[in-house]
């Protein structure tokens, strides 16, 4: 006689009612992810008896509580129906300002009549509810401000106040909203790596993608590697160029790394150089009043004004040159030749305060 043993597979049918699993991800930046996954009910419940009023505090109990099924350890809410809420982070965070490895945890809610809630990540990531829950388990504890919110027929979890490296996650269900930070830890550092990894990559090619590195690291003050990368754009490489922009984007990292002297001196060569032209030098110029170098300022615009012999804006950056030296005679008569001089295309847009400047030079004002 031959004994056989018959698995039954389940179905693939429509759920009913509510609890339905539900996932959601969000992107912190272009590089880290958080997502959660969770099992998502109603407040109507699956007897189609509205359950309003009833969630906090009696169909989700406060606090830390046995669930009389499993170790019988007190244990929060599972942040959610079925199995528990996991949350799962491709890079290491802080979440509430604590820091969090990348990985994957389970999700868990204390709620509280009045005060704070709290929050809860545990190593156990594949649990039904929280029948398990071992304390020792926690990676996270924080507490967090729940918040009185619109009606919410389905819990559900969505992610608020987007930022270039943090977002705010928060759970809602009925009239609750329970919002917390995460923030991507070293988000400079990651960044950076991911740069790297993309410049030896197809993105490398091109010359302009390492002056926009270099930019990046100048900024977060990573000044080695961003001297590199401007270094890269302008000689060693297939794509490398000499130009007016390559050379205003290391000056621009110089500068940053308060080496003021190197960053005129490489200036002085890209004026010079392919790219240069009026309305770029001129730039440069009201960019060295912004610095205080009004001298080495007023220089730039005699060279422009000698170089570009009438063209838009030399003699506007000439009055700016005098003036930030505190000649407003000169200041006024180079003012009101460009006010002379002006394109057709530039006078809607520069007339007006070419007229206010004028007045103030008249009085003995800096028109910078």
């Amino acid at each position: 006689m031959c004994l056989a043993t018959v698995t039954m597979a389940q179905l693939s049918t429509p759920p009913g009612g509510g609890n339905q699993k539900s996932v959601t991800k969000q992107y912190i930046g272009k590089l880290a992810s958080v997502e959660i996954v969770y099992n998502s009910p109603d407040v109507t419940g699956a007897n189609g008896q509205s359950r309003k009023g009833q969630i906090w505090g009696q169909l989700v109990a406060n606090g830390f509580n046995a669930q009389g099924f499993g170790l019988g350890n007190p244990a929060p809410w599972r942040a959610g129906a079925n199995e528990n809420t996991t949350i799962e982070f491709s890079h290491d965070v802080l979440v509430e300002g604590k820091e969090v490895k990348a990985g994957k945890y389970g999700f868990f809610v204390a709620p509280a009549e009045s005060g704070p809630w709290t929050i809860v990540l545990s190593t156990d990531n594949n649990h039904w509810g929280s029948f398990f829950y071992k304390e020792e388990n926690d990676v996270l504890r924080a507490e967090v401000e729940a918040k009185d919110v619109e009606f919410r027929e389905w819990l559900t979890y969505e992610f608020t106040d987007r930022q270039a490296t943090s977002t705010t996650a928060a759970l809602v269900w009925e009239n609750k909203m329970v919002p917390f930070k995460i923030e991507l830890k070293d988000a400079d550092k990651v960044t950076l790596a991911a740069i790297t990894a993309e410049l030896n990559n197809s993105a490398g090619f091109t010359g302009t993608n390492y002056q926009a590195a270099a930019n990046y690291a100048s900024g977060v003050g990573a000044h080695e590697q961003a001297l590199q990368w401007a270094d890269a754009a302008i000689a060693g490489n297939f794509f490398s160029q000499k130009t007016f922009a390559t050379m205003q984007t290391k000056a621009g990292v110089l500068r940053n790394a308060g080496k003021q002297d190197e960053a005129i001196a490489v200036m002085d060569e890209a004026i010079k150089l392919p790219g240069a032209n009026a309305g770029a030098i001129h730039g440069y110029g009201r960019q060295l009043i912004a610095a205080d170098q009004k001298d080495k300022a007023l220089e730039v615009f005699q060279y422009n004004a000698k170089t570009y012999k009438g063209q838009w804006p030399t003699n506007y950056g000439l009055a700016r040159g005098y003036s930030a030296v505190g000649n407003y005679k000169q200041a006024l008569k180079y003012l009101q030749l460009a006010k002379a001089n002006m394109p057709a295309n530039q006078a809607a847009q520069n007339g007006p305060f070419i007229e206010q400047n004028i007045e103030k030079l008249k009085k003995g004002e800096d028109i910078n």
